[in-house]
């Protein structure tokens, strides 16, 4: 007689069972299934993909992909609107930890948005009035979680520490979403409709790191050589001496490189201003 007790298999399960005769045992044994069907064209490369990451992302912690202590963009208590505003402008963040001292000591999160209420009214502005519950998560928590978190406390973006209780970084929603996703596409991203170079402002330049250094000296009167690199984003590693990470930044003549988007095996975006030195 049947009790009601048995497990009934998941969406994902049942779908399996259709690919295979054998239901999956591991994680391993699921994606030589998938991959199977994918060569049967049973399932499309996309989806394959989407797949793999949802299945190492279950073995993914907060560690792997979050921002590090050294690149995280903070503003300072003590910073007046106007030095605010002039660094929401040059990094393009829309959320930024606010600490005192240092960075060990985070007061708490500030939103842009909050300061369009002090538009012509500089002089009412008062940051701790603004700031936001900062959310801390250990260094060890399973990315997973981490989007519980997220959810519960309606929170984009949480500070990382490590096992001393210090700062050791920031994780975003979009940190933890791209590990599924593959990269989402913001204002520092480039497509092939568009040009390499987009101005922002007149001080302030979008620039693709394929770039060719003979099209980036024609559009800004340079005369960056192009013996060693081909590129403006391998010119910018050349002067490096590596590959730099995302918020890194790099004085190259009358010109500062900050990095927009980057990935472990190459740059994607710059973001071009005048260097101020």
């Amino acid at each position: 007689m049947d009790d009601g007790s048995a497990k009934k298999p998941n969406f994902f399960e049942r779908v399996l069972s259709r690919l295979s005769n054998d239901t999956p045992e591991n994680a391993d044994e699921i994606l030589e299934v998938l991959r199977a069907a994918a060569e049967n064209e049973a399932v499309d490369s996309d989806t394959l993909q989407l797949l793999e990451n949802v299945l190492d992302f279950g073995d993914m912690e907060v560690r792997d992909v979050m921002v590090t202590r050294s690149q995280m963009d903070v503003i300072k208590a003590s910073d007046s609107i106007e030095r605010i505003i002039a660094y929401i402008q040059e990094t393009a963040h829309s959320r930024f930890p606010v600490i005192g001292e240092d960075k060990d000591e985070i007061l708490g999160i500030l939103h842009a948005k909050d300061l369009l209420r002090y538009f012509g009214q500089p002089e009412q502005f008062q940051l701790k009035q603004v700031l936001r519950p900062a959310l801390f998560v250990p260094e060890s928590k399973a990315l997973n979680n981490v989007i519980k978190d997220f959810r519960t406390e309606r929170n984009h973006m949480a500070i990382v520490i490590d096992e001393y209780g210090g700062v050791s970084g920031l994780i975003t929603l979009e940190d933890v979403s791209e590990q599924i996703m593959g990269d989402i596409e913001d204002e520092f991203d480039l497509d092939d409709s568009e040009d390499q170079i987009f101005a922002i402002n007149p001080e302030r330049f979008r620039v693709n790191a394929t770039t060719e250094i003979e099209d980036f000296n024609d559009y800004f009167k340079t005369d960056y050589s192009d013996e060693e690199a081909d590129t403006i984003g391998g010119l910018v590693i050349q002067e490096f001496g590596r590959l730099p990470q995302r918020g890194e930044k790099i004085a190259i003549g009358k010109w500062l490189f900050t990095i927009a988007r980057a990935d472990a095996r190459r740059l994607h975006v710059l973001l071009v201003t005048p260097n101020p030195v």
